[in-house]
């Protein structure tokens, strides 16, 4: 067989209880456990299509895994769910995001002190007319939209919570507010005591995100657009508030197309959403990162410059007691969310594999539970830092031959290979007694 790790991963899954949870699936398809379990397995593997789940039948597979199915079997399953089945699933994988934080608790280290909760949404293009729910969207591009929230830690990577597959010319705000509130319990079932901290880009700027973190007690921290009310604040910061900061390593800035290794930063209050009926308006700190333009606007050769022609200013809107330095900081830090989203396009959602809408969105959060299974058994193998690709490459697709000694069957392993450790310590966390319970 040429996909050994598959064996303690989906062992790592099965003792966060990944197997009982599918027995709640009421897909009209027999033996949906099975068959869910052959998608998440092909998926770790590296199939991002329907057809390429057939490499968990090849070789000794069958005499490890029971159950497993032929990809036509699959492809009808899948286009056997209705919303109210993905709906279910996306139940599944959140408690199996639980279960794993449970069995193995490094996934959310930190998270008794703070945890950040990232939402964010991208364009997946598909081809072809058939594709039920394609559109247009904002990029230009003809897909479906995937909107997503991942939690993570100072400390730890980030997970996927939720993940929702909608209509390619969709709004990336639409529907957030139900999103972040399952979000947000999601990662309170998952264990996160601490406080969490909602993050998102201007394209969420608007009273659902917002409200919707207040009422759930947490702070957020949004990207604010430049409308009139922010400008206006932003000319109001005294000159003397601006405080230097240098980046510990310089920042590519793609508007400027220009390495940026320092900038200034100022806050000032401010009532965000006045324009709502007053319960609504929102009050918070506006902190604003500024950077000298590397070649001045016209008007500014101009006895009447223009205002900020000097300066690009990146405000974002908060209402956690940071300091205004690190709030900084942890609001740049949303952007490894898009790194979920380029392993996600670099695995299973590098193609959307059918023309049914509610199959791919079924696609869709299989990918999220093989992408959370994935993280989990890159920490339990002491390689926390390691993406799915490079996972699969060290330790999940690692061939083996099957033998059969004393009616057990083993598993013989490639000499000298260099990440032996980390599979044996995947192994034995997959296989080994629980984790103590601490109070």
């Amino acid at each position: 067989m040429s996909a050994a790790g598959l064996v303690p991963t989906l062992r790592l899954a099965e003792s966060a209880g990944f197997y009982d949870l599918l027995e709640q699936l009421s897909v009209p398809s027999p033996n949906a456990g099975a068959k869910s379990t052959s998608v998440v397995g092909g998926m770790l593997c590296g199939a991002d299509s329907i057809d390429d789940l057939d490499l968990v039948r090849h070789g000794g597979m069958g005499r490890l895994f029971a159950g497993v199915r032929a990809p036509s079997t699959l492809g009808t399953f899948l286009r056997s769910f209705t919303h109210g089945h993905v709906q279910q699933l996306d139940k599944v994988g959140a408690g199996l995001l639980a279960g794993l934080a449970r069995r193995v608790p490094e996934v959310l280290a930190g998270s008794e002190q703070i945890a950040f909760l990232d939402v964010d949404d991208t364009l997946r293009e598909v081809h072809g007319y058939a594709k039920q729910g394609a559109a247009f969207g904002y990029t230009g591009v003809r897909g479906l939209n995937l909107q997503l929230a991942t939690i993570s830690t100072p400390t730890a990577g980030p997970v996927i919570a939720r993940a929702r597959l909608r209509k390619g010319n969709t709004a990336s705000a639409t529907g957030v507010a139900r999103l972040l509130a399952q979000a947000i319990k999601t990662a309170r079932a998952a264990g996160v005591t601490g406080q969490i901290l909602t993050r998102a880009d201007s394209a969420y700027y608007g009273h659902a995100f917002i409200g919707t973190a207040l009422r759930h007690k947490t702070w957020f921290s949004v990207t604010a657009r430049m409308t009139p009310a922010v400008t206006t604040a932003i000319t109001s910061i005294p000159a003397g508030a601006w405080k230097t900061i240098e980046y510990p390593n310089a920042v590519f800035d793609e508007a400027e197309q220009r390495w940026v290794s320092d900038a200034e930063v100022a806050e000032i209050d401010f009532i965000a959403f006045t324009g709502r009926r007053k319960a609504e308006h929102v009050g918070c700190r506006l902190v604003v990162r500024r950077v000298k333009r590397l070649q001045p606007l016209a008007s500014d050769r101009t006895e009447q410059g223009e205002l900020f022609a000097t300066y690009r200013h990146h405000a974002f809107v908060t209402n956690s007691t940071l300091s205004m330095i690190e709030a900084d900081q942890r609001h740049r830090d949303h952007a490894q969310i898009e790194q979920v989203i380029a392993e996600l396009k670099d695995n299973a959602l590098a193609h959307l594999p059918s023309g049914k809408y509610a199959a791919n969105a079924a696609w869709v959060s299989y990918a999220m539970i093989a992408f959370n299974i994935a993280r989990a058994t890159a920490v339990a193998a002491d390689m926390r830092t390691a993406r799915w690709a490079t996972l699969r490459k060290k330790i999940i697709n690692i061939p083996a031959r099957v033998a059969s000694t004393s009616r057990r069957l083993d598993l013989h392993l490639p000499v000298r290979w260099p990440w032996a450790r980390d599979w044996e310590l995947l192994w034995s966390k997959a296989t080994g007694p629980p984790a103590p319970v601490t109070d």
